[in-house]
């Protein structure tokens, strides 16, 4: 799957772009709402993008929704509900992308790995995240 939304219930928990996906244009793959977006372009050579500036405009964000890149190895994501509960599991690898949107997650590195994070700021330190111990053993994982 080039795309997938990880979904709980009716809450969408993560949207991973693996890295084939490679389709010309534009390709906003988040709802308009998510106070982060993620999109992939792809352009010839030659393309103009005409330059513009960002309007300051007011929005209000309550939960911080983060964006990693792997650029390096392999990272195994556990995805979680609100209340905390397991549920899944995906595997990234080199070039995938993945818009952390809401519930929990946790993470194992399974290689060496690199990965850059972008989210929301202000930092809020303490103040933004509540971590629970949750680990998920081998014979445990579930990959649906």
């Amino acid at each position: 799957m080039l795309v997938e939304e990880i979904k709980s219930e009716n809450a969408l928990l993560a949207i991973i772009v693996s890295h084939k996906f490679r389709e010309h244009g534009v390709h906003f793959f988040s709802p308009d709402n998510l106070s982060q977006q993620i999109a992939y372009m792809r352009h010839p050579s030659g393309k103009v993008i005409q330059p513009h500036i960002h309007k300051p405009v007011e929005r209000s964000v309550q939960y911080t929704q983060e964006t990693l890149l792997i650029k390096k190895g392999k990272l195994r994501v556990d995805f979680y509900d609100d209340k905390k509960k397991y549920l899944k599991s995906r595997i990234l690898s080199e070039g995938d992308v993945i818009l952390l949107i809401c519930g929990g997650h946790g993470f194992e590195a399974l290689d060496e790995l690199e990965m850059i994070e972008v989210k929301q700021g202000p930092y809020a330190g303490d103040q933004d995240k509540e971590r629970f111990d949750q680990h998920i053993s081998q014979d445990k994982i579930r990959y649906i």
